[in-house]
């Protein structure tokens, strides 16, 4: 999912409607450009139960995987 240029809470919230459609063990890629969605996308695992597999900087862009549980 591409979120680059979107700022803050808009990846975690597109990120979370994604999710929704994903069956339990699919994962999810997102491509982000805000600093805060760092702290966004962990907060929305932690609420939703889903597991935050990787967070990296690939440049200037911040890649996420979650999985759906």
């Amino acid at each position: 999912m591409d979120t680059r240029g979107l700022s803050c809470p808009l990846p975690a919230l597109k990120a979370r409607k994604a999710l929704k459609a994903l069956a339990a063990g699919e994962r999810l890629r997102v491509l982000a450009t805000d600093p805060k969605a760092v702290q966004d996308i962990a907060a929305l695992c932690e609420a939703t139960g889903d597991r935050l597999v990787a967070s990296d900087l690939a440049g200037p862009e911040l890649v996420f995987v979650i999985e759906r549980r």
